[in-house]
């Protein structure tokens, strides 16, 4: 993993849906996290992590 991911996974666990606009811009990813973090904010954590580390 490069420093790149690491903070972005980073940003993941504290504000999930802005490591994944970090990456991926305003893509059907971003609002998938943010939908999931509004209904709970595991499972926005555990989407954006896994978005972020599967490339």
């Amino acid at each position: 993993m490069s420093v790149e991911t690491v903070v972005e996974v980073i940003m993941a666990i504290f504000i999930p849906p802005v490591g994944v606009l970090i990456r991926y811009g305003c893509a059907a990813e971003f609002w998938i996290c943010l939908l999931l973090t509004i209904l709970g904010y595991i499972p926005g954590i555990i989407y954006a992590i896994y978005v972020l580390v599967k490339d």
